[in-house]
Parts: structure tokens; C-alpha cells; sequence
């Protein structure tokens, strides 16, 4: 049953909607394939077997450890989204784990020598890559400039807009979205502090354009947020 599972998750992404029938079905031998529930750790950077990871279900986020021991929220990975050691250098000094937001979390995984050897194989799956790395790298910096260039307020609504956008769902009440993130994470994810953040949420309530609650936030209009 794994082995179908694995099949279908693998020809369901578009990383992999180049290779073949019997391709993929080799792929299926070297992937590894783990659930796992809300709070647990996926995955550590300083691991002694490096790997490339593909989310399939649920959300995580990926926290980056400091020299003092203090920690940040880098970013929330989503459905269909790659992390891990995505570089394909294992000489890079990065410090962070990732770690379950929803109550069932789907992953399949590749050995990174494998995925090297994979690429080397398949010339239009490292393109692919590639491109898709590169997407990765420009939300980043395109979030990097949003906290430069916006006040907190301006970037939490950002954020809110860009979630809801995600995965949101239509209702009768406007926009509705499972909230799985705590107000320090979402702090951490705008670049401030909880207090203000929480300000900032109370704020939005008062003002009518959101609906907050521990499970789901609620936006009545988006255009209007």
C-alpha cells in the first residue's frame, strides 16, 4: 500500500511530471515515506544523513537556531513545497529543524545522495529543479522587502492576505482560515514583537476586518483587509 501511495504523491507533483511511468516507479524504491501529528520535530539541519523533503499534507514550519540559542520562525512550508538540504552542498552551516503546525503531516523523503544521483540521471528534472528552487528563493527575498519596506501593520496584512490566498476557504462569513500558527509565531513571521502583534490582531478585530480566534481567523472581505 505504501508503494502506491508513494507512486501517486510522487506523479501528483510537478517536479516530477516529466519522468516516466517505470521512472517514477523507481523512484518509489529510494524514497522514504512518514507521517507524523502536530509538534512533532521533522527533521534537524545538523542531521548525519542529509535529505531533501517533499510535503504532501499539512503545514510545517522551518526554525533557525542562533549562536545564543534564540529562535526564529524562517518560514511556513505548505503543501507541495521542498526543504531540506534544497543547496545540494552539505558544507553549508545552517542551524535550523523543522517542526509539525496541523494534526497530520504527509512527507516523502530523498537520501540527498540520492536526489544528486537522480538529477545527474534526469537532465529535464534538474532544470525543473532548478526553476523551482529558484521560485523558492525569490518569495524569500520578495518577503525580505516586505519587512524593509512596510510597518508592521502593512506586513501583517500582507501576511494575512498572502495565507488566506493559500488556504483559505469560501463560507458564508467570508474567507476562513485554519489557524495553526500561535501569535508568537506570527510575530516572528512579520518581525515583531508578540505584544505588538497581538495589538495589531485586536486592532484588525476592532476594526471589523477580521474575525480572530485560536482555531480560524476569519476575514469578512479580503479586498477590503
Amino acid at each position: 500500500m505504501y508503494e502506491e501511495l508513494k507512486y501517486w504523491y510522487l506523479r501528483d507533483h510537478q517536479l516530477f511530471r516529466a519522468l516516466s511511468f517505470s521512472q517514477i516507479k523507481q523512484l518509489c524504491i529510494i524514497v522514504g515515506f512518514k507521517k507524523a501529528k502536530k509538534g512533532d520535530i521533522i527533521y534537524f539541519s545538523d542531521s548525519e544523513v542529509p535529505r531533501i523533503f517533499l510535503l504532501k499534507k499539512g503545514s510545517i514550519k522551518i526554525v533557525s537556531v542562533d549562536e545564543e540559542g534564540e529562535e526564529t520562525i524562517k518560514d511556513i512550508i505548505q503543501k507541495g513545497d521542498l526543504f531540506g538540504e534544497l543547496s545540494l552542498e552539505q558544507d553549508i552551516q545552517v542551524n535550523e529543524y523543522a517542526k509539525a503546525l496541523t494534526d497530520e503531516v504527509i512527507i516523502c523523503s530523498f537520501l540527498l545522495s540520492d536526489f544528486e544521483d537522480l538529477i545527474y540521471k534526469h537532465p529535464t528534472l534538474a532544470l525543473t529543479y532548478t526553476k523551482f528552487v529558484g521560485w523558492k528563493m525569490k518569495r524569500l527575498k520578495m518577503n525580505y522587502a516586505n519587512l524593509v519596506s512596510k510597518d508592521a501593520k502593512s506586513r501583517l496584512i500582507t501576511f494575512l492576505k498572502e495565507w488566506a490566498n493559500k488556504e483559505g476557504k469560501e463560507s458564508e462569513q467570508g474567507i476562513v482560515i485554519e489557524n495553526y500558527l500561535t501569535q508568537t509565531d506570527i510575530a516572528q513571521l512579520i518581525c515583531t514583537a508578540r505584544q505588538t502583534a497581538t495589538l495589531l490582531l485586536n486592532e484588525l478585530t476592532e476594526e471589523g476586518k477580521i474575525i480572530y480566534g485560536r482555531r480560524e481567523i476569519i476575514i469578512p472581505n479580503l479586498n477590503s483587509l
